[in-house]
Formats: C-alpha cells, structure tokens, sequence
C-alpha cells in the first residue's frame, strides 16, 4: 500500500522507540540505522522528528559528551 511508503512524524516516531526498546539501541544509532534502512539522508529528517525524540536525543548526546548540556545538576 501508499501509505506503508511514506514516512510521517507520527510512523518515524514509533519506529525509532521500537528499536530503542525493542533491540537495545540508543536514539542516536536508531536514528541513523532507519534512515539506512529507509533511504533517507539524515539531513532531512528534521520534520520527522518529534519533540520527545529530540529531548531524549540531546539527553543521550549529552550523556555521551557530544555536546555541551545546558545548566543541570550533576548528580
């Protein structure tokens, strides 16, 4: 069908929380492993990506050292 082709916030969303639940994976590498499998340059899924997927995003980068965190404690 149509619509299992195209690729919404709402599908990209759910897809990306399958595979960090699901296989363990973190968002980061959810996200790039999807646009693999899907054909999609990761520049252009800043539409795709809800509000909650680029908090737990940045949360995880900062985590990492990625990027720089903003003014929380550490605890």
């Amino acid at each position: 069908m149509i619509e299992d082709n195209i690729m919404t916030k709402k599908k990209f969303t759910s897809l990306i929380e399958d595979m960090v639940h699901n296989k363990g994976m973190t968002y980061f590498d959810s996200i790039l492993e999807l646009c693999a499998d899907r054909g999609i340059e990761p520049e252009d899924i800043g539409k795709l990506i809800s509000p909650a997927i680029k908090d737990k995003l940045e949360a995880e980068c900062i985590e990492a050292n990625m990027i720089k965190g903003g003014n929380a404690l550490p605890l």
